[in-house]
C-alpha cells in the first residue's frame, strides 16, 4: 500500500484521524474545519490528510503549529525537495510523508486522489470530514464505510 515515504514511519503505529474534504465547500463551512483543526492540535491529535485542496493546506497550516504528529499522505510520487515547513516537523520527528505511488506518478488526478483516499481511510481509525460535496467523488468514496466512526464537521442530506 505505501510505496515510499520519508520522516518518522512509527508514527504509523499511532491511533489516527484521516481529514477529507471536497474541494469546493460552502464558507460556512471554513470556520469549523479551522476550529476543529486547532482542537485536534491541541488534544495531540495524529492526523493523517493528503492537505492538497486549499481548505486542508489551511488546516495544515493550524497544525504545524503545534507538536502533534502529521502524516501527510501524497496522490503522487514523492519530491526530491521537502517544503520548507516541513523541515523543522520532520527534524523533530512529528512528521511523515507517504505516498502510494512511486517517483514516476507526479501529477495529481482524479484517479492518484481516490487511491490515495482509501489509502488513508485504510489507515486511519477515525476519519472526519470536513464536507462532502453532494454526489462528489468523496461521498461515493465514503458511502460504503460503515466499519469506522466518521465525524463529520458539515453534514450532508443523504437520499
Amino acid at each position: 500500500m505505501i510505496t515510499s515515504s520519508h520522516g518518522n514511519i512509527d508514527l504509523l503505529k499511532l491511533s489516527k484521524t484521516a481529514f477529507l474534504c471536497s474541494r469546493k465547500i460552502p464558507a460556512s463551512t471554513v470556520l469549523k474545519c479551522y476550529d476543529w483543526a486547532i482542537e485536534q492540535r491541541e488534544k495531540g491529535v495524529c492526523i493523517i490528510s493528503g492537505f492538497h485542496s486549499q481548505l486542508e493546506k489551511d488546516v495544515l497550516h493550524y497544525l504545524l503549529k503545534g507538536k502533534q504528529p502529521i502524516i501527510v499522505a501524497l496522490a503522487r510520487g514523492l519530491k526530491e525537495n521537502i517544503e520548507p515547513e516541513f523541515e523543522k516537523p520532520l527534524q523533530q520527528g512529528r512528521l511523515l510523508i507517504i505516498s502510494p505511488f512511486d517517483i514516476n506518478t507526479m501529477r495529481v488526478t482524479e484517479q492518484t486522489a481516490e487511491i490515495r483516499n482509501k489509502m488513508m481511510i485504510e489507515l486511519a481509525e477515525q476519519i472526519t470530514v470536513g464536507y462532502a460535496s453532494e454526489g462528489g467523488q468523496l461521498e461515493k468514496l465514503l458511502e460504503p464505510i460503515t466499519s469506522k466512526p466518521i465525524n463529520k464537521i458539515h453534514t450532508l442530506q443523504y437520499n
